[in-house]
């Protein structure tokens, strides 16, 4: 969401001095000689032909020293773009591998590290005084011991450097393990959400030709178990190339299965009262399949570009795209950005809200530990019990970074301040956001109540296509509400206008673009090149088309304003869904709102609004009224909505983003798609039933 750069126009969080000077992109601006923060954007995201110590080569290339990304061996030079920044080839005659520089050096007997805690779990139950009934603290040897015995199982399986292998996994420790695993034996990992039913994971599947799976039996969500092996079987069913499937005991029916023997085979017999379903032959329980492996591996040495990840997109439209990317592009950038943008120190404990299947996990996990800090994972609902889950456990275990969704905050701030305060949150150093825009009130609310007025809000974007972000605040940085600040370190991006003309000075509206590659950008998509080229260099010659819009204000902060290709088009004039949603939420009676396009004879397209009301105000025909005439006013008469409709919740993703095409297809009566990745399936119902 998003409102007027007007209404946002205060400078409401500015870092003191002392702040400033403690973190490490101050530190990176003292070694280069960078005296503040538009000079070192300027340094590191264009290139000058006079000046060899600035430029995007130049920062790629000194980054991988700075932050001590290891290559077994060196690169021949940074880059070569002979065939355009649409392949570009990023380091190429070096070898690195990503396990080894975010598991290996750490986990070696002289390391400090070593007995370090990687990861922090928690378990969705609790015991009768709240507490976590299950929690574990997993070392950096520990860690380092699973994902060997890991990629040993991998080699007696038959997996080679570039064979892929799914990972349709519920959250626990074992799953870091599962990726790093994949990255030791150089096999191409495939992490599919959690939350995904049989379409979408067999989708996935058939597309990456997994022949190895990875899964659970299920997981909890919300006090109830979550059944997930028989999804995974439907899946395979539908979509074929699976030849061997390892399950994890989540749910603890490994247990009451008396009829697995020590070598792994399973009879056709009932394995334990969660009646999990099972293909002899196929089939092996984690413990009979992994564990039984010797310990100890040697990591593969791996041609820079060698492909680490197959990342899906959301596939809201069409078929889901393969984002393809690399070992050592994926980890500079993942490490580069916890280290620069979220100050990453080694005591340091970060929890972002997210799912090993979602950009964010791998993101998560490879940038904290690249630098041998702790990642703090949990497994369930952000209110079971009780809204102030993610609050209890921040005071719990002392998390200093954490980050989540606008959307989340929306829905957990309706709860009120009280679940907050009821807690100390006094650990948390910087506050973390993706997923979409804000609107001002959430943000300042996010800002304000869990962050204490201290910890700088770090709102980034960029995408799965990257595993990183184009925009990015410093956290030595000034910040207005709900900004993304501006470029990252490193990103060349740019705001055009149709024409493909820079419009940033401008201050007006435009395309985000990038101008130049980045080491974590998508070597092509896994289907080919011929999609790869359409959906991202076709709209202007050697432009990224990101699709979103963007903004840059007169002081030089950058907004943005929602999905492009969202754009609702209104009798010839065109505003994004979140501009509607921001505007409406301005009204007090609104806690949270959701804008579609329908169509209309007169028009073309009409705005139809859901609403859901703030505790304590009253749905009526005056209200609604008052939030049409709120848009109105804000953003003109032709975006008044035709409809404004209340709703006690939206369909959302498990990372918190509203469907709005679920919520357009039931307005409408078209198909809505792929549903399967929907956190609430019962509020369809409730937009089907609108007031």
């Amino acid at each position: 969401m998003s409102t007027s750069l007007e209404d946002i126009d205060e400078v409401v969080h500015r870092p003191d001095r002392e702040f400033v000077e403690s973190t490490n992109v101050w530190q990176f601006m003292q070694e280069y000689d960078i005296d503040d923060y538009g000079e070192l954007v300027e340094r590191t995201t264009t290139a000058d032909p006079a000046e060899p110590r600035s430029g995007v080569d130049w920062f790629w290339d000194t980054v991988v020293d700075y932050l001590d990304v290891d290559f077994f061996e060196p690169y021949d030079r940074v880059r070569d773009d002979s065939e355009g920044p649409q392949f570009t080839e990023w380091y190429p005659g070096g070898e690195t591998n990503v396990a080894h520089n975010v598991l290996d050096r750490h986990a070696a007997v002289d390391s400090e590290t070593r007995n370090t805690v990687a990861l922090i779990w928690e378990g969705e139950p609790v015991d009768a005084n709240g507490g976590a009934a299950e929690t574990r603290a997993v070392t950096y040897h520990e860690l380092h011991r699973q994902a060997n015995k890991v990629a040993n199982y991998l080699d007696a399986a038959g997996v080679d450097t570039g064979d892929t292998v799914g990972l349709y996994m519920p959250m626990v420790p074992e799953v870091v393990s599962l990726l790093y695993g994949c990255f030791k034996v150089g096999a191409v990992a495939v992490p599919v959400f959690s939350g995904f039913g049989v379409d979408a994971t067999a989708t996935r599947i058939d597309d990456a030709e997994c022949s190895v799976l990875f899964t659970g039996d299920g997981f909890y969500r919300r006090g109830d178990e979550v059944r997930l092996k028989p999804t995974a079987d439907e899946a395979i069913d539908q979509a074929g190339h699976v030849e061997d499937v390892v399950v994890f005991d989540r749910l603890g029916t490994r247990a009451g299965d008396p009829g697995e023997s020590a070598g792994g085979e399973t009879p056709d017999a009932d394995p334990g009262e969660h009646d999990v379903p099972w293909t002899a032959g196929r089939d092996q329980w984690w413990d009979a399949a992994v564990e039984p492996h010797d310990d100890e591996y040697d990591t593969r040495h791996l041609d820079a570009g060698q492909e680490s990840m197959l990342l899906y997109s959301s596939g809201t439209t069409g078929k889901p795209k393969g984002i393809v990317h690399t070992h050592a592009g994926v980890n500079v950038q993942c490490a580069k950005e916890l280290y620069f943008g979220f100050d990453l120190k080694p005591a340091d404990r970060l929890f972002w809200v997210s799912d090993i299947g979602w950009m964010m996990g791998p993101w998560t996990l490879i940038g904290t530990h690249h630098f041998g800090s702790t990642v703090f994972m949990y497994e369930g609902a952000p209110d079971y019990p009780e809204p102030d889950r993610y609050w209890r456990m921040i005071d719990r275990h002392g998390v200093t970074q954490f980050g989540i969704s606008p959307t989340a905050i929306r829905a957990l701030r309706e709860h009120g301040n009280e679940y907050v305060e009821d807690h100390d949150l006094s650990s948390l150093r910087l506050l973390g956001s993706t997923g979409e825009p804000w609107d001002p009130e959430s943000w300042q609310w996010f800002y304000e109540t869990v962050g204490g007025g201290e910890a700088p809000v770090i709102n980034i974007s960029g995408g799965t296509e990257i595993c990183g972000c184009f925009l990015m605040p410093m956290p030595i940085q000034d910040l207005k509400p709900c900004t993304l600040g501006g470029p990252g370190l490193g990103m060349d991006i740019d705001i055009v206008d149709e024409a493909g003309e820079s419009i940033a000075h401008t201050h007006e509206r435009g395309f985000l673009v990038a101008r130049d590659s980045c080491p974590s950008m998508t070597k092509s998509l896994w289907e080919g090149d011929e999609r790869y080229l359409r959906e991202y260099w076709s709209t202007w010659d050697d432009l990224w088309d990101h699709g979103d819009w963007a903004q840059k204000d007169e002081n030089g902060f950058w907004f943005l304003h929602g999905r492009a290709d969202d754009t609702l088009n209104v009798a010839g004039r065109k505003v994004g869904p979140a501009e509607v949603e921001g505007a409406a939420i301005d009204h007090p009676a609104v806690s949270q709102a959701a804008a579609v396009g329908v169509p209309d004879d007169t028009t073309g397209t009409a705005v139809v609004l859901y609403v859901v009301v703030e505790a304590g105000h009253e749905e009526s025909d005056a209200l609604r009224e008052a939030v049409r005439e709120q848009v109105g006013e804000e953003l003109g008469k032709p975006f008044r909505p035709r409809e404004v409709l209340f709703v006690d919740e939206f369909p959302k993703t498990q990372s918190g983003k509203i469907l709005r095409r679920a919520i357009q297809a039931t307005y409408t009566g078209e198909d809505p798609g792929d549903m399967s990745s929907i956190e609430n399936p019962g509020a369809i119902e409730d937009v089907e039933a609108a007031r």
